[in-house]
Formats: C-alpha cells, structure tokens, sequence
C-alpha cells in the first residue's frame, strides 16, 4: 500500500530497513521502543528480522526477538529469518532465532533444506536436536 505513503513516510521506512540491514542495533532498537511496528515489511515482504538475518547481524537480530519480533514469519518467497541466518552462515543468529523458538523446517525452502542444498554441514548441526 506504498501508494498511501508520502514520500518522507517511505524515506523513513527505507531508512529503517537500511538500519536493520547495517546491524544498527541501538539506534533501530530506538525506533521500536517507540513504537516502529517491529514486524513491519518492505515490498518483497521481508521484516527487519529478515533482513538482519541475511545480513548476519545477531546483536540486531537478538534485539528485534527481544522486542517481539515473529521469527516464523516469512517472506514474499516463503523465506524466513532462519534460513536466511543459515545461509549467510551466521551461527550466533541461527542461535537466536533457534532460542526464540524459530522452527528449522519452516519455509520454503525451509532453514534445514537450505543448509542441506548449499551443504551447510554446520548449520545443520545447529539445526539438529542432540
């Protein structure tokens, strides 16, 4: 519904995504604490949570769960936080997600198939239950 949105409404929801993909954890913690909805999506459907996953910043990540950011939601892809984590290998940001209760089959692919196409043998270590 960008079409809704003046342009500093859209400039500022670019910024937050840009803060979410360049880690700023304080500054984009800022902003949800304030009320920034913390499971806002860009036009491909990706959350900040997302985005800080790909971009394998566990500190933003961890701070996002915190505030109650969904880690089973997924992308206009059907990509979730998770799989991105583990594809960009992010082992302390699959942690997060995983003890945030993010599902490792959830998905399409899901963060197990993920791991399993691009041979991830440690994520998908991580991934697995003991």
């Amino acid at each position: 519904m960008t079409d809704d949105l003046d342009a500093d409404t859209l400039a500022f929801a670019h910024r937050m995504f840009d803060l979410a993909r360049g880690g700023a954890t304080e500054e984009l913690s800022g902003y949800v604490d304030a009320g920034l909805p913390v499971n806002m999506t860009n036009h491909k459907g990706d959350t900040l949570l997302i985005l800080a996953a790909y971009h394998a910043h566990p500190d933003t990540v961890t701070a996002l769960l915190a505030r109650g950011a969904d880690p089973a939601r997924v992308n206009d892809r059907g990509q979730t936080a998770l799989a991105a984590a583990v594809f960009r290998r992010a082992g302390d940001a699959v942690q997060a997600l995983l003890d945030a209760g993010a599902d490792p089959d959830h998905g399409n692919p899901s963060a197990v198939e993920t791991a399993r196409f691009f041979d991830l043998p440690d994520m998908l270590t991580l991934l697995t239950p003991r």
